[in-house]
């Protein structure tokens, strides 16, 4: 069950399953692209066993949902909107920023939200009102006028008050690669957006992938996983709560310890063994467990290297020194320091995103921010003077490159008379 591992077994163990599903998620885009809504009826029955007589979720369900939950439950929904909101509120750039560099030459970048976004927040095995939160959320700082949500049937109330907090102007009971599908082409009920967002299974993430050429898309998301940094210092019962913590999400989660105290796996899997046996979700639990490992290097130096390489979604460091630490850290999509960090914090309401790249994305992609949500357009505006600095090195590059009437737009503004 917890075993010593290596590199080379974490990152089989979360290559991408994409592949394995490709033939039945395209069968399922065909679908939704020449049958539309009569599509997405007979596929959620199909997969969700619901029959749907509207796709649209009414501001009657949504006025029910806050009925139907626990008052203490809503406030605090509320207090991790407001969290997550200010974080993300710090994220947003100029709308636009102009600079003159050199006299008579002033440069600079205009940025503009998307016009409407589509988020995907996960349903079956679990409700999940914090990812609701963190997408639209999101996406209403950055200036998005139009955020719908697609998630399965039947909708938690928990979730559906989650979206109606955030901010969401359209919500669908529609989940899978068909949602995708729906977001990305459009149907008779739901139009089209201009990119989609948000974490799910296999089949999600193969439908965002394949539709690229379609609609853009934030990153491959899912299943779960955490890496956990430690040395001799690191508190053991605080790591098997982390482990697990992510561990209870899919059975296809994986969690990995890289120390330098040899001592120290023994003693996280002591705790974990205790702490399993009273968990809800145990059997999801021990799933995960068999994708899971940890491995011991003989500094920290290395370890972190092989973190690196690693790339993982969540990484909690749990060692002596831990900002010098951070420092060499290159890869990874949110990062947890010292033993009072739990990654659920991160999760829930310390206002960071918990929509994360997964299986080694971290290495060219970053976390789900405002940035996503919006477009740049970078501006120059020159006087005749700031031309004639810039004339020689154009007019010489571009005939060295053959476009000569590149040169003569130069060259015609500089001998024209006032």
């Amino acid at each position: 069950m917890w075993k010593q591992v290596d590199e080379g077994f974490w990152k089989k163990n979360r290559e991408s399953k994409v592949d394995e599903v490709r033939d039945a998620v395209q069968d399922i885009i065909d679908l939704v692209r020449f049958e539309g809504d009569e599509a997405l009826v007979d596929l959620t029955m199909k997969f969700d066993k619901i029959m749907l007589n509207e796709i649209e979720v009414s501001r009657d369900e949504i006025e029910e949902a806050y009925e139907n939950i626990d008052p203490v439950l809503l406030d605090e929904l509320e207090n991790a909107a407001e969290y997550i909101q200010r974080f993300h509120e710090l994220q947003v750039p100029e709308d636009l920023w102009l600079k003159e560099v050199e006299p008579g030459i002033t440069l600079g970048v205009k940025s503009t939200p998307l016009e409407r976004v589509g988020c995907y927040i996960p349903g079956g095995r679990a409700s999940y009102p914090s990812t609701a939160l963190m997408c639209v959320i999101a996406a209403k700082v950055a200036g998005v006028e139009e955020v719908i949500c697609c998630t399965p049937p039947p909708i938690n109330p928990i979730t559906l008050v989650a979206m109606d907090i955030a901010g969401a102007d359209e919500i669908y009971k529609v989940g899978g690669a068909q949602a995708v599908a729906a977001m990305a082409l459009g149907t008779e009920s739901i139009e089209p957006v201009q990119k989609i967002v948000g974490p799910g299974n296999v089949f999600v993430t193969a439908a965002k992938t394949m539709l690229r050429k379609d609609v853009e898309i934030d990153f491959p998301a899912g299943p779960s996983e955490i890496g956990v940094l430690a040395d001799e210092t690191a508190n053991a019962k605080f790591i098997a709560s982390d482990l697990l913590a992510q561990s209870e999400h899919d059975p296809s989660s994986a969690c990995l310890l890289i120390t330098t105290d040899p001592e120290l796996p023994s003693e996280v899997w002591s705790y974990m063994e205790k702490m399993i046996e009273n968990a809800p979700r145990k059997e999801t639990i021990l799933s995960a467990l068999e994708n899971s490992g940890y491995i011991v290097e003989k500094d920290i130096d290395l370890a972190v290297e092989m973190m690196n390489g690693i790339a993982p979604e969540h990484l909690s460091i749990q060692v002596k020194d831990s900002l010098d630490v951070l420092s060499k850290i290159t890869n990874a999509g949110s990062i947890f320091i010292g033993p009072y960090t739990p990654v659920a914090a991160g999760d829930y309401a310390s206002g960071t995103n918990h929509v994360l790249p997964t299986a080694g994305h971290s290495t060219t992609m970053s976390g789900l921010n405002v940035a996503h949500f919006r477009k740049t357009s970078t501006v120059q505006m020159m006087t005749r003077d700031g031309l004639s600095a810039l004339a020689p090195t154009i007019m010489t590059i571009s005939k060295a490159e053959g476009l000569h009437a590149h040169s003569e737009s130069v060259k015609i503004r500089e001998h024209r008379k006032e």
